[in-house]
Parts: structure tokens; sequence; C-alpha cells
């Protein structure tokens, strides 16, 4: 297992480049199998979740292929089941993709329910609703979605809830489908977009992603193409905001500024200068952090995968902060490994009032998820002291070279291999 060793109170300055999406990453590849072609997708961010569905595909017998650092080639013409690998498709929630692209492949598809982080329940309904809607039927037995059709046909689909995997799936089973599908009420988060732009590329005809209406008429085949994959606002907002907790000046390069403004909103609301590019965004500390309030929404609202980051920078900004998390359930749950480094958070449900320190101070702490690992990075770079971070495993699932990334800027990380046993340490 490793871990990361970091001692806190260097200012991060200078550049950080950011990597392809990894929610468009884990939605686009699976897209390919729709094609009859080989696809190349280029800017793809090399992580573990990315890793786990280029297995996942290759289980499925197509051949996936790094041609370099950041693109691949896929050849789904191989692809012999629509049954995809328990264990693999349970070590990650995007597995659920493959749901609308084998039905969409092959009318039937058979993969596990959801894994990922674990921060509450993760129903597939809406998912299902719309598979049905399309003239799918559907059985659930010993933890596997069998999804099955004689044939797809397009129709009306109206999600009860603002679902960005459920738009994703109706998205991926409705493009090959006979007719006009019109999926109302769809999420409109930037990655909804790019997989549209890359479904197009092959020949789809998608139109309205990014608004809450898409229409989706159907074709019969769809052709190989070469797309690149949108740069990570996720990743970008994170360095941004450890840039703000080490009281830095960070430039995040190769982003669009666009897709970064809520988070842009709360850092300028915190006193943070933040200067705009054309494909960067430069953020510096001037004196101060204020307190604010933050309320996750969908796009473009503040996203939820923020929500952990930004919550650690309240923890050290001047006064009452509060936060609500109006997307998941139990996502609050790395709060009591802040409050190990000095943070002062109360959580009630879903919301959290955070009571400003002027430091915090370094502690033993662990990544519960993605993202709270990640906040336990930052709060690790601004804290007194060494902190040792463990379960890195899950910042690896979406951060691609993190520690390389921040020393690069300035801090001071290293990445130690350990046994159960403290004492047999070593560092690598």
């Amino acid at each position: 297992m490793d871990k990361f060793v970091i001692r806190g109170g260097n200012r991060l300055v200078g550049e950080v480049e950011i990597s392809g999406a990894k929610n468009a990453a884990i939605a686009i590849i699976p897209a390919a199998v729709l094609s009859d072609e080989v696809c190349r997708i280029e800017n793809v961010p090399n992580i573990t979740d990315v890793d786990a569905m280029i297995q996942l595909l290759r289980d499925l017998g197509a051949e996936v292929h790094w041609v370099n650092r950041s693109s691949l080639l896929v050849n789904p013409r191989t692809i012999h089941t629509y049954i995809a690998s328990y264990d693999l498709a349970r070590r990650m929630r995007g597995s659920y993709y493959l749901l609308g692209a084998l039905l969409g492949r092959s009318n039937h598809a058979v993969v596990a329910m959801p894994g990922g982080c674990d921060f509450g329940v993760r129903p597939i309904d809406q998912h299902l609703k719309g598979f049905t809607a399309l003239g799918a039927s559907y059985t659930i037995t010993n933890g596997m979605v069998n999804v099955e059709a004689p044939h797809l046909y397009g129709n009306s689909i109206y999600l009860d809830v603002v679902s960005v995997g459920a738009t994703i799936n109706c998205m991926l089973a409705a493009v090959k489908a006979t007719g006009l599908t019109v999926i109302e009420n769809a999420a409109k988060e930037p990655h909804i977009v790019d997989l549209a732009n890359f479904l197009n590329s092959m020949g789809a005809d998608v139109r309205g992603a990014g608004t809450d209406v898409i229409k989706i008429h159907g074709v019969p085949r769809l052709h190989g193409a070469t797309y690149s994959i949108i740069p990570d606002q996720i990743e970008a907002g994170t360095y941004m905001v450890a840039g703000a907790a080490t009281h830095g000046d960070i430039k995040v390069v190769n982003v669009i500024p666009k897709h970064l403004e809520s988070i842009t909103a709360k850092l300028e609301e915190m006193g943070l200068e933040v200067t705009e590019y054309d494909e960067a965004v430069r953020v510096r500390y001037v004196g101060k952090l204020n307190k604010c309030n933050v309320k996750t929404m969908p796009h473009p609202g503040f996203p939820t995968d923020m929500q952990p980051q930004i919550t650690t920078l309240l923890s050290i900004a001047n006064g009452t902060s509060i936060v609500n998390e109006s997307v998941w359930d139990n996502r609050f749950r790395y709060v009591n490994e802040l409050k190990r480094m000095g943070a002062q958070i109360s959580v009630d449900g879903k919301t959290a009032v955070i009571e400003g320190v002027p430091h915090l101070t370094a502690a033993p702490v662990k990544a519960t998820d993605l993202r709270a690992g990640a906040a336990m990075v930052i709060g690790a770079l601004a804290a007194e002291g060494v902190s040792e971070i463990e379960q890195i495993s899950i910042i690896e699932r979406g951060y691609e070279h993190i520690e390389e990334k921040l020393r690069a800027v300035g801090a001071d990380i290293r990445r130690v291999s350990y046994s159960d046993e403290p004492d047999k340490a070593r560092a690598v």
C-alpha cells in the first residue's frame, strides 16, 4: 500500500497543466463500442478509473491500446459478448454506462450494479425508466442488471430527477434506436456535451446537449472517429483551491474557463484574485480568505465534486461559513478526518457549519472517497507540520500524477510504500 507524506506550509506557485476530464472519459470510452469501426480518443487521463474501463472493454473482446501517453485506440469490432465482468464492473460507478452502450450495440446488456465512492445510495431507477421507454425490459438478479430488447424505438423520456448518469445512459441507448428520442429534465454538465459531440463525430444525430431537453434522431450505424476529451473542471478546481489554501499563486492551463465559472465565483467571493485567459485561469491569494456560503447544485451550479475541497478552504477562512450538499447523502463523511487537522466543523444532515480557524495542524488522515482524498491533500498542504494520507489509491481514481504536478509548483509531497506495520515503511 502507498500513502502520501506531505510537509505543509509551502506556497504553491506556478502552472499546473490539467488532464482530460475523468467524467467525460468514462462515458466516451464505452460509447466507442457503439461504432462499427476503430475510434481514436485523445486527451485521455491516465487514472485508475480509465484503466478499469479499458479492462472492462478488453474483457468484452474489444481491442484497446494506448498509442501515446494520452491517446487510446478502441476497436469494438472484436467484441463477442454483452456480459460485463462482475468483478471489474464493481470497481467503479461509471461501469453502468456499459448498460446503455451494450444495449445500443447488441440490444442486450448484463452489467453489475455500480460501485465507486460510497457516499450514498446510487439508484439506477431513472436509467431503467429510460431503457424501458425505448422498448427494453430488465431484471436484477444477484447484483447483475440484465437489460434486453427485441428492438429499440425512440420515445419521450422524462427524468424525475436531474441525473447525469441516467442522461448519459439514455443517450447511449438511443443513438441507434429507430426514430426520435426526447430526453426531458436532462442533466447539463460539460461532459454530457462532450459525449454528445463524440457521438456526433461518429455520425449520430444528438441535439440540445447542455440544455434540459436533448433530442436524438436514431441512425442505423456509427463510424469511427478521432476525438479529444475536454479538460477536467474538477481537477482544475482542485488545484485552484490548493493554491488558495496555501496563500499561493496558481495558474491552471489547458482549461475551459467557462466550465469553472461557479468555482471562480466562490473564490472571488472569498477574496481571491481570479484572472481568466483563453485557456487558463490564475488564482492569487491577496491577503485574506473570507467566509462564504456554498450550495451544491447540478450544472451550472456549484459542483458536488468540489464540495470537500471548498469546505477545506473555508475551514481556514475568516468567519462562519455554511455548506449545503443538495446532491448526495453522506458526502460529509470526510469531515471527521479534517477535524483531526483542527478544523471546526459541525454537520447536521446535508449541512455543514464551518468556523474558520487560523491554520490547520498536520495529522494522519485517510481518503474516504475520491474528492475527499483531494480535500485531505489540500488540508495537508496548508497545515503546519507533516501529514500522512492513507488510501491514496482512491485519489488516483480521478487525479493523474497528482504528486508530480504538486511538486512542480512547490509542494513537499512524497509517496511512501508501507506494510501494515508502520516501522516497516520505506520511502520510494
